[in-house]
C-alpha cells in the first residue's frame, strides 16, 4: 500500500489493484475513510479520522491523486 503524504492527523494512501470508482484512502488514528479523487465525496468512513489536511491536499493535487491511481490499478481509469 503506497502512503503518497503524511500530514499531522492522517496520511493519504492507495492499494495497487484496488476497485473503482478511483479513490484514495485516508489513515487516520483512530480510523480510515475512501474518498473519490473525481468528485473528493467522501465513499465510506470507519471510525474518527479527521479529513481537513488530506482533503485540502487532496484539492490540490487531484491530478498526482489521478496519476498515482493509473499507475497502481493498472486499469487507466
Amino acid at each position: 500500500m503506497p502512503r503518497l503524504i503524511r500530514f499531522s492527523a492522517s496520511e493519504i494512501a492507495t492499494y495497487f489493484a484496488d476497485h473503482n470508482p478511483p479513490h484514495f484512502h485516508v489513515l487516520g488514528r483512530e480510523g480510515v475513510a475512501q474518498v473519490r479523487i473525481d468528485t473528493l465525496e467522501v465513499m465510506h468512513i470507519a471510525g474518527r479520522v479527521d479529513l481537513r489536511e488530506a482533503l485540502d491536499w487532496a484539492a490540490r493535487n487531484r491530478a498526482l491523486l489521478e496519476a498515482k491511481w493509473d499507475e497502481f490499478s493498472g486499469d487507466g481509469a
